[in-house]
Order: structure tokens, then sequence, then C-alpha cells
């Protein structure tokens, strides 16, 4: 086998690789911080029920990529002004000191579930709340919220 045919494959798998391309949507590209040697992955599903706040403010310890299933997220990132993800949209956050402030239900009248997929630094934990006295620290970092 040649080596062009190594990095391509042979003509019926780029046929078929062609066939299975109208198949595929890409519904998120992002470029992620760098994943450390070691890092654990794990991909949950949330199921919050009509109105549910959601988690308080926490953050990740590695990026998190996610997608809305069904129902609508009310979600915020330190410096990213909120925002409604509807079911059919996904989401990211980098992870690491990044605030994570709100991920809850937007919705009073249907449940709300997406799937995320984190990443864990060695050693740490995936998931930390964040105390009142560090959100009144980093303030300063949040986005004009609507109403607040």
């Amino acid at each position: 086998m040649s080596s062009k045919e190594q990095m391509t494959g042979s003509a019926e798998s780029q046929a078929r690789l062609a066939e299975l391309s109208s198949a595929i949507t890409v519904l998120q590209s992002a470029k992620p911080p760098f994943v450390p040697e070691g890092a654990e992955g794990m991909t949950i599903r949330v199921d919050y029920p009509p109105g549910d706040p959601g988690l308080p403010p926490h953050r990740h310890s590695g990026p998190a990529f996610g997608y809305v299933l069904e129902g609508e997220m009310l979600f915020e990132l330190e410096g990213e002004p909120e925002r409604v993800i509807r079911a059919g949209e996904t989401f990211w956050e980098p992870g690491g000191d990044v605030i994570h402030y709100q991920d809850g239900n937007n919705r009073t009248d249907a449940w709300s579930r997406f799937i995320v997929t984190m990443f864990c630094a060695p050693g740490q934990p995936m998931l930390t709340l964040v105390d009142d006295e560090e959100l009144a620290r980093r303030q300063h970092l949040r986005a004009p919220r609507p109403g607040a």
C-alpha cells in the first residue's frame, strides 16, 4: 500500500466517507485550552425540572462542551452576557478559573435536559462551588445583566 493510500484510505473507503459526510452536521467547533496529560473525561446528562435555577456559581477544572437536548438553559460565564441556549444548540466553556454563574432551566412549563462532556485536570475535582466572598471579589469580571 502506498503512503498516499495509508493517508487517505482506499477508493472504496473514500466513496463511503463521501456518502457519510451528508449524515454529519458540525454543531460546534472550538479550540479548547490545553488538556493536561492524565486528564479524565466525563459525559453527563443534566435534567432540570421546570423553573429549576440549576447549580450555584461554580467552575470546572477543565473545558466542558455541551448540547441542549430539550427545553432551554439560561447560561452565563464570567465575562460574557447571560444567554438562552435552546434545544439543538451547543455551548462550551474553557474551565479553569472562569466562573460558570448560571445553567438553570429558563422555562417554568417544561423540563430542560442537556449533555455535557467535561475534562478534569489530574488531581482536581470536576466541579467546585464558588463562595460568596470570591463572587464579591470578582464582581467586576461579571458582564452586566438585564435588570440587575
